[in-house]
């Protein structure tokens, strides 16, 4: 299957009432678009997609290939017509100053980087997070920006970190209109990388 009709901007947040980091995806007028599930207690990632917080319908599932995510890459399947979408790639020694992914199709094609826009809020954003107190607040005043851009150099889509304590929010908007099936391919690799960015701070 594939996520169509979506109506930006998209709503990425973090449930805080649960271990696993669990959040929920809405659209711009709140519908559910999917809730994301990550599994906890595994050696490499696993991620369940499923139709909304009821859980009652897995839609696609995400996997590392290996355990040690500084070069690994991440399949994205869909559990519905059983087939893969593609995957998303970390750039290990890109990534250490500022984030850096590369999102293949299903024939291992590039199609999509997705870079983070500063490297100094990824600096400022660690730093500070270490302080005692002041640490609490970088959620309102430090947000990383990322931008996901094609083969072609323009740019599709912009992820923002919103204001918010711990983190919680991130909103994703659509510069240019693509077919559903890279969209879906570009949301499950956001959503993926959402969830590394944020374990790394």
């Amino acid at each position: 299957m594939v996520l169509n009709n979506l109506n930006y901007p998209l709503d990425f947040k973090f449930k805080i009432t649960t271990l696993a980091s669990d959040f929920n995806i809405t659209d711009k007028n709140g519908n559910y678009v999917a809730y994301v599930r990550q599994k906890m207690f595994k050696l490499k990632e696993d991620v369940i997609v499923f139709n909304d917080e009821s859980k009652s319908k897995e839609l696609f599932r995400i996997r590392a290939n290996q355990w040690i995510d500084f070069n690994a890459s991440y399949s994205l399947n869909d559990l519905i017509e059983n087939k893969n979408f593609g995957r998303l790639a970390r750039k290990g020694m890109r990534s250490i100053w500022k984030a850096s992914y590369d999102v293949l199709d299903a024939h291992d094609q590039p199609k999509f980087k997705i870079q983070e826009d500063s490297a100094w809020v990824r600096f400022w954003d660690n730093f500070v997070g270490e302080l005692p107190i002041i640490g609490m607040f970088t959620g309102y005043f430090l947000n990383p920006c990322y931008t996901v851009t094609g083969v072609d150099g323009k740019a599709y889509f912009k992820l923002k970190k919103m204001p918010s304590f711990f983190g919680r929010r991130f909103q994703l908007d659509r510069l240019i209109d693509i077919d559903d099936e890279e969209e879906s391919l570009v949301v499950l690799s956001l959503l993926m990388m959402v969830l590394l960015e944020r374990a790394r701070g």
